[in-house]
């Protein structure tokens, strides 16, 4: 008996060997291959865990081998790593697959009722566990007691359910160590060889969000200006430096702008454009992978570049030029770059597109309008893009929406004057400030509004409330590790409109309150000149009784109200 326990022990094992490849070939290549190690698979994607983990349960039945009319299976491997993985779906849609035709294809085997109620039962377990298992659902020592548990529990029930009652002993005697060890052994090493893939890919992944971000912080400075050849040039370079390929272009819609890396000694800044490849995803706005010379279409004969990723770059809904890797046979290139090109390439787009908002406030030149406009700071622009390009990745609609409110904020400082808006108007600019200004810093930065009904519609100076609340965030709750609270009250009373922002950050002694309101340095870059503008604009506009009113308690916060005539902000 002992030989035969043997033998069956190594013939499980040398197939188990086998069905795990298979098994780590097939969910590497389905979606659930690019989830982190500490990520469940999607609700849509459950279904799908489960049939396949079924499947692999089924191909772990015949994987086994006959023992006295039964069968020394596989099955608990797979039906307890795809619990353990999945969740209770999956644990329980993989013990029914499994179990249920262990069960079909043995209709009144004496064995056949307890080995497949097993299976499903293990399934069910296995997903029950996952439940309960926080930070990582792969965990081997989970696989081990579930696998141990499972499989015994398996036996017993072909002792107590299986008849004849000698023939199950029989049975039992020859297969129990077998399937105890392997299935419980092969649960452990598939969950573990699943949780390093997955960790390694989350490494690799989060090293690649990394690399992109280091790129498009080096390069912002200079596609502020625009995608022409000097900023193509630096732009190339910097990627030359950090990405390990044969070659970084980069064109507008009908020249080179740059090419830096092998092939350079025909692909020259400021002519014009020589592949077919090129030309043809311009055209169609659609990045793509090519992998032979013929593909890429270059009209030199001995180029030797021979693969290509070419990845379109857009300004809103208009393609301005691509971003292109080139490889050789020695430098060859791989999923990872196209990848990495796309996620530069969206990137640089974004940039591109505020480049336009920034041009328009390049050509605001007098400098009156500079004054009475808040300050726009180009380290918040900075941020605001860092902040939108991480989004881009990883939440491109909520970096859609953080777009739009940064055009917003942007659109209301170049257009505003010495006029005046609708408080509402000047509302929305203030939104769009803290909205990016919440995505860059999170609960950091939080606001309350209180406004009496028909407060939007009256008119106030434009720009006269935007600069306050940017005052608050900045040199208020921001200088507190926790951050803060922006409070923002307007009301009506006795003809008045009430403005009240109030914060709860550091506040100010006296000497730095005096200065925020009363120094003639207007253009030496200091942060208050918003603050001094507003103040300044309301004792022009309403006179002396109608400035602001500042308090402010070193670590108690700052409030900041002004009041303007209903009737004249009406009537202007």
């Amino acid at each position: 008996m002992f030989e035969h326990i043997l033998d069956l022990l190594v013939t499980l094992v040398g197939r188990f060997g086998a069905m795990m490849a298979i098994g780590l070939f097939v969910l590497t290549l389905s979606p659930l291959g690019k989830l982190g190690v500490n990520r469940r698979p999607e609700k849509k994607y459950r279904i799908m865990l489960a049939v396949l983990f079924g499947m692999l349960g089924i191909m772990g039945t015949y994987s086994g081998d006959i023992v006295f009319d039964s069968y020394a299976n596989l099955r608990g491997v797979y039906v307890i790593t795809g619990g353990l993985l999945g969740g209770p779906i999956v644990g329980f849609g993989a013990g029914l697959i499994a179990g249920g035709h262990r069960l079909l294809i043995d209709i009144g085997g004496f064995s056949s009722i307890p080995c497949g109620l097993a299976t499903f039962l293990e399934g069910i377990i296995a997903g029950y566990v996952s439940t309960h298992l926080k930070g990582n659902n792969l965990n081997w020592r989970a696989a081990l007691f579930v696998g141990l548990g499972g499989e015994t529990m398996h036996q017993l029930m072909v002792l107590t359910m299986a008849k004849p009652f000698d023939q199950a002993v029989a049975l039992v005697k020859v297969i129990a160590l077998p399937m105890i060890a392997v299935n419980t052994f092969g649960a452990v090493l598939f969950v573990q060889t699943l949780h390093l893939l997955f960790e390694y890919r989350s490494k690799r992944d989060s090293s690649r969000i990394s690399q992109i971000m280091a790129i498009a912080n080096k390069t912002v400075s200079h596609l502020r200006s625009g995608l022409d050849e000097a900023s193509a040039r630096e732009t190339a370079r910097i990627i030359w430096e950090r990405v390990p390929v044969a070659a970084v272009d980069i064109a507008s819609n009908t020249r080179v702008l740059a090419h830096l890396g092998i092939g350079d000694d025909h692909h020259l800044s400021g002519e014009p454009l020589r592949t077919k490849a090129t030309k043809e995803v311009l055209l169609s706005g659609e990045p793509v992978f090519l992998r032979s010379k013929e593909a890429i279409g270059c009209d030199a004969p001995n180029c030797p570049l021979s693969s290509a990723i070419i990845v379109p770059m857009r300004k809103g809904d208009r393609i301005v030029g691509c971003l292109k890797f080139y490889g050789t046979d020695g430098i060859p290139l791989h999923s990872t770059h196209f990848e990495l090109a796309k996620g530069l390439a969206g990137l640089f787009s974004t940039q591109l597109e505020l480049q336009d908002i920034q041009t328009k406030n390049q050509l605001l030149a007098k400098a009156e309008i500079r004054r009475l406009q808040t300050q726009i700071n180009p380290h918040f622009l900075f941020n605001a893009l860092n902040t939108i390009g991480a989004f881009c990745r990883t939440k491109p609609e909520r970096a859609r929406s953080l777009l739009s409110e940064l055009a917003m904020y942007m659109r209301r400082n170049l257009d505003a004057g010495d006029g005046f808006a609708p408080i509402g108007s000047e509302l929305e600019q203030v939104r769009s400030y803290l909205e990016i200004e919440q995505a860059r810093f999170g609960d950091r930065v939080k606001s309350e509004w209180n406004l009496d009904d028909g407060v939007e519609n009256i008119e106030v100076p434009t720009l006269i409330i935007q600069p306050l609340v940017e005052n608050s965030v900045k040199h208020g709750i921001l200088g507190r590790d926790e951050g803060g609270t922006i409070s923002i009250r307007i009301g009506q009373d006795n003809g008045l409109v009430h403005v009240h922002i109030q914060d709860d950050g550091v506040g100010m002694d006296e000497a730095t309150l005096w200065s925020v309101l009363h120094s003639k340095n207007e253009f030496s870059g200091d942060d208050h000149i918003g603050v001094r503008n507003c103040n300044q604009r309301l004792e022009q506009i309403y006179g002396p009784s109608h400035m602001l009113s500042i308090v402010s308690y070193p670590g108690k916060g700052t409030s900041v109200s002004f009041t303007i005539p209903h009737s004249e902000s009406a009537a202007a």
